[in-house]
């Protein structure tokens, strides 16, 4: 049953980026292709589980620990740690896809390091420390927040793509419109707030 709370919590209910409001950048700068969103999403799916599951081994073995019985709290350094750790995976996903698919390394340009200080890949280790949360769930809320912000991207990038046929006011046309949809979109996932 807690994994199951913890996985519609984390892609309907609490969803990053349209109920915490976290990871708006890349949100909104990556969503005008259908492709590059799907490419970023991958992307940060793989940062959120293995940030959350490093995330959660450090803080539960480095941060906190007993050294000749006496107990030894280092979580201070939590947020610091927490960077480190995402933006050795952000490098490690820069170079695979250097390597792997050039182009679409190309198309995700700046928003691709920008996973580093992606709000929500740190709000779900942060979370998931905070919370208790064992490795497993840990690793669980990671994915699937990662999944939410996945759902979320690709709806949008779809909206964005079919809004590109449309013919908006003038004043509504580019930015303002996606802003609108973007709202209209958030709106949507409140319904799911009853869930857990």
């Amino acid at each position: 049953m807690k994994y199951l709370e913890l996985t519609v919590g984390a892609v309907l209910v609490y969803n990053f980026v349209l109920s915490r409001f976290l990871g708006i950048c890349p949100f909104l700068g990556v969503s005008k292709r259908l492709s590059t969103a799907m490419g970023m999403s991958g992307a940060v799916i793989f940062v959120m589980t293995l940030a959350s599951f490093i995330t959660t081994l450090l803080y539960r073995n480095v941060l906190q620990f007993s050294f000749g019985g006496e107990k030894i709290d280092l979580i201070f350094l939590q947020v610091l740690v927490f960077i480190l750790v995402i933006a050795a995976l952000v490098q490690l996903i820069e170079i695979m896809l250097q390597k792997l698919s050039p182009v679409l390394y190309q198309a995700l340009g700046i928003y691709l390091p920008l996973i580093t200080t992606n709000c929500a890949v740190l709000g779900a280790a942060t979370i998931s420390a905070n919370n208790g949360y064992t490795v497993m769930e840990s690793t669980v809320f990671g994915f699937f927040s990662g999944v939410g912000f996945a759902l979320a991207l690709l709806l949008f990038a779809s909206l964005r793509e079919r809004l590109e046929l449309a013919t908006p006011p003038e004043a509504f046309k580019g930015t303002p419109i996606a802003l609108v949809t973007a709202g209209i979109l958030a709106m949507a996932f409140v319904g799911f707030s009853g869930l857990c």
